[in-house]
């Protein structure tokens, strides 16, 4: 709960300290301008607070591992993914963009704080206790904050670190310790190339890289 908080408050608070011309540039996610990924945490926030009122009876299905699932990369054919852009566009000044995000991302970081992390809630299909549900997200807001311009800067030490445990239990591998979190996060998702280095370290995991998440 305190990691989910942390990285919600951190990625929010780099979105702000981004000028009006980032927006344009294009984001660390494939295709995205800045303005779409910021678009793309408004939805992302829209999710959370959905999904904190959609209590489940049943036991859990899925733990915040489970909750992902390893896809391939984009291709553009998804509807949501195409919306986006045009979403994103639509708010023209992105100082509106900006406003829009505080304002539901406030309400999302409230709503997390007052749950009660042993509750279920009911997403995608699956069940998961609160703090599961959470802690999933941890890993979508640190690596979106790693998407963003230099301005925006680092995500906190401590959500690297359980974003990269995380991501080594989706994947079902171990990363080397020579690799920072970072940079661990950056080259298993694709999000830059490996170093000749690095690609040595990571032996025949990295015939297993990029790794998508969906």
């Amino acid at each position: 709960m305190d990691l989910f908080a942390r990285s919600w408050d951190a990625l929010r608070a780099a979105v702000g300290r981004l000028d009006d011309a980032d927006f344009a540039r294009p984001s660390g996610c494939s295709g995205w301008l800045v303005r779409d990924l910021v678009c793309h945490l408004v939805i992302g926030a829209q999710d959370v607070l959905i999904t904190l009122v959609t209590p489940a009876e049943a036991e859990p299905t899925a733990n915040a591992a489970g909750y992902w699932s390893l896809v391939g990369p984009p291709t553009g054919e998804d509807p949501l993914d195409a919306l986006i852009p045009r979403l994103a566009a639509a708010y023209g000044d992105p100082r509106l963009l900006v406003f829009h995000l505080d304002d539901v991302g406030a309400a999302a970081g409230r709503a997390a704080a007052l749950a009660d992390p042993a509750a279920r809630v009911g997403t995608q299909g699956k069940v998961l206790t609160v703090g599961d549900f959470l802690t999933a997200y941890v890993l979508e807001w640190t690596l979106h904050h790693l998407d963003l311009p230099a301005p925006a800067g680092a995500p906190p030490a401590e959500t690297l670190a359980a974003s990269r445990a995380l991501l080594e239990e989706i994947a079902g591998v171990t990363f080397p310790a020579s690799l920072p979190d970072r940079d661990a996060l950056l080259v298993a998702t694709g999000r830059r190339a490996a170093t000749p280095a690095e690609l040595a370290a990571l032996g025949e995991v990295a015939g297993r890289l990029p790794l998508s998440l969906g």
